[in-house]
């Protein structure tokens, strides 16, 4: 479902290899205090004037590959960073309405991360309405560690800035960091193309939830006849 988004997760694709050499997306290589790893988004590094969403999706699910093999990270979670600086109204326009839910459902229900905060900094007013829709599409647990700054000042108030490139107060420059993500991209190159020879038999998944749903039936009618 959705190849779009989900395969040909290629860091040598001419789309997805610019945006993420332009530094739209990187996990940073120090983790915060609790240990977590956390990935920074740049939406005004995004060009959507000559990219889709289907190549955000792409770029995004790419890093996801690539984080879910850090034990580390599987158990004390990330944190996720989002400066919407730069954003602009064609980038609210590259997503339907029904495509953010189907996304964000996709996000909570599906991708096995551990979402422990979320921080969104530097929303333009235009782009308020949007990000109110979509948190209102999350689970409560969710929608309680989403949190949202003015101004970059106002995260460094609860991310450490030592951990975020030199742009943000910390010491290693962003660029470093999009060259360091790039080479670990073509190192894992086959395994994530390898990604798209995998399938999922959905009608043996639909006979298991059948028969799952008789012998729970059976189990329920003999309750009663002990009872």
């Amino acid at each position: 479902m959705y190849p779009n988004w989900f395969q040909k997760l290629d860091p040598l694709d001419p789309k997805v290899a610019a945006v993420i050499d332009a530094g739209y997306l990187v996990p940073l290589p120090k983790r915060d205090a609790e240990g977590r790893r956390v990935v920074l988004s740049c939406m005004g590094r995004f060009d959507p004037h000559l990219y889709d969403s289907c190549v955000m999706a792409r770029g995004h699910s790419m890093i996801v590959e690539l984080l879910l093999d850090e034990p580390r990270s599987q158990l004390l979670g990330y944190m996720h960073v989002n400066d919407e600086a730069g954003m602009q109204m064609p980038h609210v326009s590259l997503w339907s309405l029904t495509d953010v839910r189907i996304m964000l459902n996709c996000i909570q229900n599906s991708t096995p991360m551990r979402h422990k905060c979320t921080h969104f900094v530097n929303i333009p007013h235009y782009g308020v309405r949007f990000f109110e829709f979509a948190v209102s599409l999350l689970s409560d647990k969710l929608k309680d560690r989403v949190m949202f700054h003015r101004t970059s000042e106002d995260l460094t108030k609860h991310v450490d800035p030592s951990i975020l490139p030199k742009e943000y107060g910390g010491t290693v420059p962003l660029r470093d960091m999009v060259e360091e993500l790039k080479k670990n991209l073509l190192k894992r190159r086959e395994e994530l193309l390898a990604l798209d020879e995998m399938c999922v038999d959905l009608y043996a998944l639909e006979k298991n939830d059948l028969t799952q749903d008789i012998h729970s039936t059976a189990g329920s009618f003999r309750k009663l006849e002990l009872d």
